[in-house]
């Protein structure tokens, strides 16, 4: 090195000492100006990637401009971690199987305020940020809501400024891409890692190792403890991805740690010497698959084994990073439970519980009590369902071949808590076998996570009013007479800077300029909008941006469809996971009823409408993926009757995701939240819905109760029975004699059970006409159906009413705002977590 680098290294050294920076680490703050943006863009594509003047492909640019945001995210990043070193503060690892976090370009520029910045230097270089946002994937690590509602969590969190770090799954390749072939549903792979992901960071220093498999071996230490060690086992590798999640203009970014599994030796290079090729990179194979696929389809032994994998490693690994960082700065656990706490995200990561107390009590030698003490004053339980068969439950003879120390730890922990319920009530044997960990009944032996969960969490919470006391008083019933301090509800909600201010420029700009951008911090201040709901020039610039957005929506349908919808007719929506319970088989029942009357000629004072259904069916769910081949069929029927089409339009949309639903939302005046009332345990797809000026049509189930609360009963179409009512048609349930006794809805049912939608597939639909004929349907589909009519009349006459439609579009919009996840996280913050808001060092310019 010359004297003259010397020099000038030496001089930048102390200039970073002087201003308090580490000369390799501390840098002064990069430029949130347009220039300092395009010059870091332009260092990027031309250097970084080696493109030049002769590329066109958008895929560089988004890669490009990915990075220089990603700089400025990453020294918000690390000022983040160091404040919350060093206030020491408590912490809340947020444990989840899914994280649908969509796209992350067009959220890291509304969270770091530079949109227009960019816009106008991409501008300067004749590029458009709109053709360069397209170019993103999905990120392909959720599957429906609690995905999605993980992924607003961790951005109310950042936003709210709360030390939270979400743990889960670097899957390789998503839930699956969606095709429709012949009106079926085609699963085709998702691999949204193909090209890379340029948000995220590696950091193999973190790796750990996850056991499988082997056996136990008890021994006594030389003080007459007895301990068990875990032996001969088969190991992963989980190597740690960081994702960088920003709030909203206010220099946090907190942290998403996803785990890839990886094999601890890559291959054996015996025996590719030997020329077994295969066999000689069997392990990393076999390692690898484990974060291969999102959800499995685990109709097979193989598939259930894979599941319980994927728990594991997500559970192990993240307690065991959460372990590693705890012991950098302490020398034991006395305060571990005061400063750490995880939130299992529905039943999946339940493992958890089991782990932390094998890592406890094997590894660091805790006592049992001591031990029991930290892993149930730190776990919390968040249920997701109310379908008993949705509780997750393992057989005993597999967790015995793949993680025999945890089982054993199992049914400790359950002696121990079926003691104490025998002390509550001595000699209620039903009461034991209902409540125990291990379900033993006459076949095969199960673990019961969701029981696990409980006993092992402090707070056990639903997410909606109605959920949460279904819990109490059925599902739970048991647990709640127990423990009744455990319960409580924490009601969902969606981030209102993703779902309005990200997607929604036209609603965005105009509630910005009519009562100002406070919302975005608090969503109470859209109550503002009420005095302009009879404001006519509002109002008529209210019409111009739902017709704008269903301008857009028109036009992907027709990309994606082929079918051409008119944005002056009802855009009718249900967008949602295809399941029985959620009822997609109810909406087309009233298309199909919609589609007779059109035929018959009751076409005066008709209201046009378009009806949009999309959503995924899991692969080994055979009804599901019949109630989505009926839809298409409905629709190829309707889309081909010119006599028809005027009036009627059907679509499914294939390939459901983050990015379609960023269109859909804006674009909808109709929102179908028709779900069996007492199934559903809050949905989000309602709020999402709600806060762009749809109208919701529903049942009293879920959330929907707290919408309807909210906007008012004459903004919301409510029809169906309650959950007690459907309660009460069990055993008393006869779908057939409401069929007859209604002539529309026997005029539905022939026109399925003529073979009208299927004439050259004989038989295609009979299970499904069979299942609503059923006097066993757990869905009442039949019992739902004319009052499902009335309220779909009753949309039609005020959508035909201008004026009144949109006042209550309006009033949607005003009435949203307990529906953020601000307000989900101020209360699981301060009913459960008890955090406390750290701001981040601001680094200063020297």
């Amino acid at each position: 090195m010359t004297n003259h680098i010397r020099k000038e290294m030496s001089s930048f050294v102390e200039v970073c000492e002087a201003n308090g920076h580490n000369g390799l680490t501390d840098m002064p703050p990069l430029g949130m100006d347009t220039k300092s943006l395009t010059e870091d863009f332009r260092h990027y594509f031309t250097h970084t990637l080696g493109r030049d003047r002769y590329c066109k492909s958008t895929h560089y640019h988004y890669k490009a401009l990915a990075q220089t945001l990603r700089d400025r995210l990453m020294e918000r990043w690390k000022n983040t971690r160091y404040a919350y070193d060093e206030s020491n503060c408590k912490r809340t690892f947020y444990l989840s199987m899914e994280f649908l976090m969509g796209r992350a370009l067009r959220n890291a520029l509304l969270n770091l305020d530079v949109e227009e910045e960019i816009k106008e230097g991409l501008e300067a270089f004749g590029l458009s940020l709109e053709e360069i946002s397209e170019r993103e994937p999905d990120a392909g690590l959720g599957n429906g809501g609690l995905g999605r509602l993980a992924a607003c969590f961790l951005d109310s969190c950042a936003t709210l400024q709360l030390p939270v770090t979400g743990y889960g799954l670097r899957y390789e390749y998503g839930m699956f891409r969606q095709v429709i072939d012949n009106g079926y549903q085609v699963e085709e792979p998702d691999h949204w890692l193909r090209d890379g992901n340029s948000w995220e960071i590696e950091r193999p220093e973190y790796t750990q190792r996850i056991h499988f498999g082997g056996r136990v071996e008890h021994f006594t230490d030389p003080e007459g403890r007895r301990h068990a060690r875990w032996v001969d086992t088969c190991d992963v590798l989980a190597v740690p991805y960081d994702t960088p999640i920003p709030g909203y203009r206010n220099g946090t970014v907190n942290t998403l740690r996803l785990w890839k599994a990886a094999a601890t030796d890559e291959f054996n290079l015996d025996e590719f010497n030997a020329g077994d090729y295969a066999d000689a990179v069997e392990s990393k194979n076999q390692a690898e698959h484990i974060s291969m696929v999102l959800y499995p389809n685990d109709a097979s032994v193989c598939g259930k084994e894979l599941r319980l994998k994927q728990q594991y490693l997500l559970a192990s690994a993240s307690l065991k990073d959460v372990i590693r960082g705890w012991k950098r700065v302490h020398k034991d656990f006395g305060y571990f439970a005061e400063k750490n706490g995880f939130q299992l995200n529905d039943t999946h990561p339940t493992i958890a519980v089991v782990e932390l107390m094998r890592l406890l009590i094997d590894i660091e030698r805790l006592e049992w009590d001591e031990a029991w003490e930290i892993v149930s004053r730190t776990m919390a339980y968040t249920n997701h369902t109310l379908l008993p068969e949705a509780l997750e439950r393992w057989p005993v003879v597999l967790f015995e071949r793949l993680l025999p120390r945890p089982l054993e730890i199992i049914y400790e922990i359950n002696a121990r808590f079926l003691s104490e319920v025998s002390a509550h009530w001595p000699m209620d044997k039903s009461r034991l076998g209902r409540m125990s960990i291990i379900e033993e009944g006459g076949g095969e032996k199960q673990v019961r996570m969701a029981n696990l969960a409980i006993v092992g969490s402090y707070s056990v919470n639903g997410v909606a009013e109605l959920h949460s006391r279904l819990l109490k008083e059925g599902l739970f019933k048991d647990f709640h007479e127990l423990w009744p301090d455990k319960f409580n509800n924490k009601t969902n909600g969606v981030t209102q800077r993703r779902w309005l201010a990200n997607c929604n420029h036209g609603l965005r700009d105009l509630i910005n300029e009519t009562v100002g951008e406070g919302w975005a911090y608090d969503l109470t201040e859209l109550e503002a909008l009420k005095p302009f709901v009879k404001d006519t020039a509002f109002q008529e610039r209210w019409i111009q941006v739902k017709r704008n957005n269903k301008v857009q929506l028109a036009e992907m349908v027709w990309q994606e469809c082929g079918v051409r919808f008119d944005p002056d007719a009802m855009f009718d929506v249900q967008v949602k996971r295809i399941h029985e319970y959620k009822r997609q088989l109810l909406n087309v029942l009233h298309v199909i009823h919609l589609y007779d009357r059109i035929k018959q000629g009751d076409i005066e004072q008709r209201t046009p409408r378009c009806v949009l259904i999309g959503g995924k069916a899991a692969p080994g769910y055979l009804r599901a993926k019949l109630i989505v081949k009926l839809i298409n069929n409905v629709a190829r029927v309707i889309n081909r009757d010119p006599q028809v089409k005027k009036y009627l339009q059907l679509v499914f949309l294939p390939n459901y995701r983050v990015t379609t639903m960023e269109c859909i939302c804006p674009g909808t005046d109709l929102s179908e939240q028709i779900s069996t009332a007492g199934k559903e345990a809050s949905g989000t797809g309602n709020m999402k819905f709600m806060m762009n000026g749809a109208l919701t049509i529903g049942t009293l189930d879920g959330a929907n109760i707290e919408i309807r609360d909210a906007v008012g009963e004459d903004h919301f179409f409510l029809f169906g029975h309650t959950a007690a009512e459907v309660t009460g048609l069990q055993g008393n349930y006869d779908p057939n004699a409401l069929i007859a006794r209604s002539d529309d809805f026997s005029r539905v049912m022939a026109l399925l059970e003529n073979g009208h939608f299927n004439q050259f597939e004989p038989g295609m639909f009979d299970e499904l006409i069979h299942s609503i004929r059923s006097p066993h349907d757990p869905w009442v589909v039949a019992a739902d159906f004319s009052s499902y009519v009335d309220a779909q009349r009753q949309a039609s006459v005020h959508y035909g009413s201008n004026s009144r439609w949109v006042r209550s579009s309006i009033m949607n919009s005003a009435s949203s705002g307990r529906f953020s996840t601000d307000r989900t996280m101020q209360e699981y913050n301060r009913e459960i977590w008890r955090l406390t808001p750290v701001r981040p060092l601001v680094m200063e310019m020297g």
